[in-house]
């Protein structure tokens, strides 16, 4: 195969992903992601790929990535999380602190027997306050190999599972020793359950985006996401060498936040699903570049840190939710919105028959995008740098 018909294979695939899980709900089920990085497993590893083609697939990841997260960021309105209730967004707060302080002490559990295990840190901190766009960006930013991405990608998901489970099943009882009930609102002010112009990950909402209403807006978001990665790195070349990468991911953040300000940019449609679009990109191309044998032989201490950050992270949230009286459905909600990204708040609500608390965990989900890079990088980098 050569090298261009690979690179069309990349871009193009995720679109029949998408169109797949549209079609199917079976294979919706499984979910965009994880079948983007199975295929990218197995193109990798079944010998069609040229020799050196690492050359190709790793710009190819970086690039999508940073074009990615202004399109992200575009969608968000800033002001709107200022109208949830104070305890939705001290619950957020309180669930950030929870997975910084657990990273944190893993990194030193873990320091002896893993490699690097700061970037694993940085890593969970801003997959598990934001969701997979944080953990690719932070990815690039930290220079964290391939395969370990792949590996720690891959433990998340199947321990997220087990989490979800967790969060519909037994976690209301659980928790609710510590917190009290959910108490349920009347039928008026701010429903949760309008979430009207609120971006989602679901698939559906991926409907007529290349089609002719949207695409000369997506076109004009793809223009201002150049530039504003164009500016990013014009202005990272004046960083000193070992910080520029981390402080390019920061300005695209920062200037994509910043363009959500503006009321034209905001108002174009699909920009988030498009900024999605692009992350499916990369995860096809980098679990392309993860050789198969080292994902096969579980790496212990990387799955226990990673249960560990999940588990560990969400019970210390719980405790300190307690004192402010936070209830067990808001409290589980925001937990899962950290945890596993705003795809899964409804799966979650729906599970708890609570469909009141839906928007406050989408919002928060939201939030923890615009942080998690932020946090990851700089925490990881202290780690790194101090210990």
């Amino acid at each position: 195969m050569t090298a261009t018909i690979l690179v069309m294979l990349y871009i193009l695939f995720p679109a029949l992903v998408i169109y797949l899980c549209y079609r199917f709900p079976r294979i919706n089920k499984i979910g965009a992601v994880v079948i983007c990085y199975i295929s990218g497993i197995i193109l990798g590893n079944i010998g069609v790929l040229p020799e050196n083609f690492y050359s190709v697939q790793e710009p190819l990841s970086e690039v999508s990535v940073v074009i990615a997260l202004p399109l992200l960021l575009f969608s968000m309105d800033v002001r709107k999380w200022s109208r949830l209730a104070g305890k939705t967004l001290l619950s957020m707060l309180l669930a950030t602190i929870s997975i910084v302080i657990v990273a944190i002490t893993g990194f030193f559990i873990i320091k002896p027997y893993v490699s690097d295990a700061w970037q694993l840190s940085a890593l969970s901190i801003g997959v598990y306050t934001g969701g997979t766009p944080n953990l690719a960006a932070i990815k690039t930013a930290l220079n964290v190999e391939s395969t370990r991405f792949i590996i720690v990608h891959t433990y998340d998901t199947v321990i997220s599972i087990i989490y979800i489970i967790f969060c519909i099943t037994i976690a209301r009882r659980v928790f609710g020793i510590l917190l009290p009930p959910f108490v349920k609102a009347s039928s008026n002010q701010g429903a949760e359950g309008d979430t009207d112009g609120l971006e989602t990950e679901q698939i559906k909402a991926y409907s007529g985006i290349f089609g002719r209403k949207f695409l000369p807006g997506l076109a004009a978001a793809l223009g201002i996401a150049v530039g504003i990665v164009g500016l990013s790195v014009f202005l990272g070349s004046l960083m000193p060498k070992d910080c520029s990468t981390s402080f390019i991911i920061l300005s695209i953040t920062t200037l994509g936040i910043g363009a959500s300000f503006i009321p034209k940019i905001r108002s174009i449609a699909k920009t988030f699903q498009f900024g999605m679009y692009v992350i499916y990109i990369f995860c096809f191309t980098v679990a392309s570049m993860a050789n198969f044998k080292m994902l096969v032989n579980i790496d212990v201490p990387i799955m226990l840190f990673i249960v560990f950050s999940i588990f560990g992270s969400m019970v210390l949230h719980a405790v300190l939710c307690a004192p402010f009286k936070i209830d067990t459905d808001t409290f589980i909600v925001v937990s899962a919105s950290a945890i596993c990204s705003p795809p899964l708040v409804p799966v979650v609500t729906d599970g708890l028959k609570n469909q009141e608390v839906l928007l406050s965990g989408l919002t928060t989900g939201i939030i923890g995008y615009a942080i998690g890079n932020y946090l990851g990088i700089s925490i990881g980098l202290a780690l790194l740098n101090f210990f």
